[in-house]
């Protein structure tokens, strides 16, 4: 490996197929509304056609317009992994495009999540790898690097750590550490299983909703 690059040789875990199903019947409102509504990345967007993105992140923090350490990190990557990219959140050059996504779809990657820029990017908005990026330009990378690879990096205002459970939607994208997984999938099923009881009431013509009387109940207001 290049005297550029600084790697964690421990590879991050990946989900089990009952994880998986479970984050892919979750929306990222139901999940970071569980997490105190501070957990997830703001400022970057979906470039894919549809899908959510599941996996396990396999982090990499590269000089800004460069993709030495992102491929590295595809040839190391094992099926399942999210390639998590902090490239400084700069848009000059963009680290990814047609290509590096072929490969990746090749290797079994789950999908990128990229704090810098991508382009070619049709060839991510006619298909369904999952691809969140914080803009697109034409120009293209460097390859000199130095990177880091599978070390805490910083990804839209959040601390990404090798092995956090990386969730993406429409709505955006949170990240999940593996010791509160559990706990967080349970509390947002319970959460969406109160929005479809509210949901069955607004749709049966209630005129009040039970969850706000009983709120400002408990408050002291008179309703």
């Amino acid at each position: 490996m290049p005297a550029t690059t600084t790697f964690q040789p421990i590879l991050p875990p990946t989900l089990t197929p009952a994880e998986d199903a479970a984050l892919r019947a979750l929306a990222t409102p139901l999940l970071s509304d569980n997490m105190d509504r501070l957990v997830g990345a703001t400022g970057l967007n979906k470039y894919h056609r549809q899908g959510m993105l599941v996996g396990t992140a396999l982090t990499v923090r590269s000089r800004p317009g460069d993709n030495l350490g992102m491929y590295q990190a595809l040839a190391l990557m094992q099926q399942g992994h999210v390639i998590v990219v902090d490239a400084g959140g700069d848009l000059n050059n963009a680290i990814c495009g047609d290509l590096m996504r072929a490969y990746a779809v090749s290797r079994g990657c789950a999908g990128f999540v990229v704090d810098g820029a991508i382009r070619d990017v049709a060839s991510f908005a006619n298909g369904d790898f999952p691809c969140y990026a914080r803009g697109v330009v034409h120009r293209g990378p460097y390859k000199s690097g130095p990177a880091f690879l599978n070390l805490p990096v910083s990804i839209g205002g959040q601390v990404v750590r090798p092995g956090d459970i990386v969730v993406g939607d429409e709505d955006g994208l949170v990240f999940i550490a593996p010791d509160r997984l559990a706990d967080t999938i349970a509390a947002a099923q319970a959460k969406l299983r109160a929005e479809q009881a509210i949901m069955a009431e607004i749709e049966g013509g209630a005129e009040r909703q039970s969850w706000l009387h009983g709120l400002l109940g408990q408050m002291g207001i008179q309703v």
